[in-house]
This record gives C-alpha cells, structure tokens and sequence, in this order.
C-alpha cells in the first residue's frame, strides 16, 4: 500500500463515519480509528519492505487535520455573539468555489442573501451546494479552502442584515 492509498483510505474513513478500520496484508498493519476528533493513523511496516522515509508519512497525513480544531478553537473567543454561525450539514470536503479557476462563492464583506449558495462540500464523490439559510455579510470564513468539516461544524460567522 502506498501513501496515496493511504491518504485515500484516510479520507474514506473521514467521510463514512465509522470509528476504526484495520487493515492487515502480509507486509504490513494499518489502523485507523476516529472519535469525532482527529483521525488517528497507526502504521507497521517492516523495514525490509519499505525504506525507513515514507513511516512518518502516516503522521503528516494527520496533523493537518489535528491543526484545524486548534484554528477554530481561536475562533469563537472573540466577541461572535451577534453573527450568526452557518454551520456545516454534512461530513465531507469544503470548497469555496466551484472549481479551482472561478471565484469563491463568498469571501469576507461579501453580502449574501437566503438560498444563495456559499460554499460546496464534497461527500462520497458528490458535490453538494451549500445554501445559505441567513441574509447578511460574511464576518469571518472558518474553514480553509479543501479541507475536511464534520457535521454541525462552523463554517462561516455573519453578520444579519
């Protein structure tokens, strides 16, 4: 298995919502659990098999996502109590355009309105348009372009118009 396969897998697990695949074939072991937090990845490879390099891979894969609650944590500590927080209604990939040359559905001072589509998430190959359910003028965007929401995660703070 390479680390393509791997970070596939990763994202799999991600997207479905169980708590933990192991996977063992004669060369290898690798474990993937999940609490609703950063996913966890376990790797045994023995050192015939693979140069000693690609096991930290596994590790790097995570930390992206175990950086992301710390950035939203840092968020909310300011004064949000008159936004409204448009929060995420699926597990998947967060996009802020609809392909990576047209412009984002919505950036920061952009005013919007109900029904006006403001992001995209990605969940089992399916892009799903997210519509704004508020009018007003996007305060903060929460997430980063191409990374992993989970259910009822925020995504945007608004300002109500």
């Amino acid at each position: 298995m390479d680390i393509k396969q791997i970070q596939e897998l990763i994202r799999f697990v991600s997207k479905s919502g169980v708590n933990e695949v192991s996977i063992e074939e004669k060369e290898f072991k690798i474990t993937i659990k999940t609490n609703q937090a950063p996913t966890v990845v376990t790797a045994t490879i023995p050192a015939p098999a693979l140069p000693s390099a690609p096991a930290p891979l596994p590790a790097a894969v995570a930390a992206p996502q175990a950086a992301a609650p710390q950035a939203l944590a840092a968020a909310p500590a300011a004064d949000t109590s008159n936004y409204i927080t448009v929060k995420s209604p699926m597990i998947g990939t967060f996009y802020r355009s609809a392909s990576p040359d047209k412009p984002a559905f919505a950036e920061v001072g952009d005013e919007i309105r109900a029904g006006q589509p403001i992001c995209i998430i990605e969940a089992m190959k399916l892009f799903n348009e997210i519509e704004s359910e508020v009018s007003g003028r996007v305060v903060k965007v929460l997430v980063e372009n191409a990374s992993p929401v989970e259910y009822d995660q925020p995504l945007f703070l608004v300002e109500p118009a």
